[in-house]
């Protein structure tokens, strides 16, 4: 008893082990899901949705319980998770406007943009 007080008042905190492995096995099954996907044989946006969809979940669930992100101040989850989530945000600008641009160049050389295909 006197052992859990003096880390509780030197503010550490020992998160049980059974979490840990609740979300060991979660992300088995995540894993094996995705593969499932491949698996199947699914195709196009179901694809990778599913995949995309099952690589968030896990990522996720690192981040908050191994990376010990659930337990920490709002303050700190902002700082560490806002800048990334800006990249994607301004990487999905920089897509629109370059298939923008993509476009208005078939457009302005004459080519007709369902026929030349996008370059990817």
């Amino acid at each position: 008893m006197a052992h859990a007080e003096a880390s509780q008042v030197e503010g550490h905190q020992q998160h049980p082990l059974k979490i840990y492995l609740w979300v060991w096995l979660l992300l088995f099954v995540l894993s094996a899901f995705s593969y499932m996907v491949d698996y199947m044989q699914l195709q196009g946006l179901l694809r990778w949705s599913l995949i995309l969809l099952f690589m968030f979940l896990k990522a996720g669930f690192i981040l908050a319980i191994f990376m010990h992100m659930a337990w920490e101040r709002l303050a700190l989850i902002y700082a560490i998770m806002l800048p990334p989530l800006c990249l994607l945000v301004f990487i999905g600008l920089m897509q629109i406007e370059g298939e923008y641009t993509y476009i208005m160049r078939l457009i302005a050389f004459g080519a007709a943009p369902d026929i030349v295909p996008p370059p990817h």
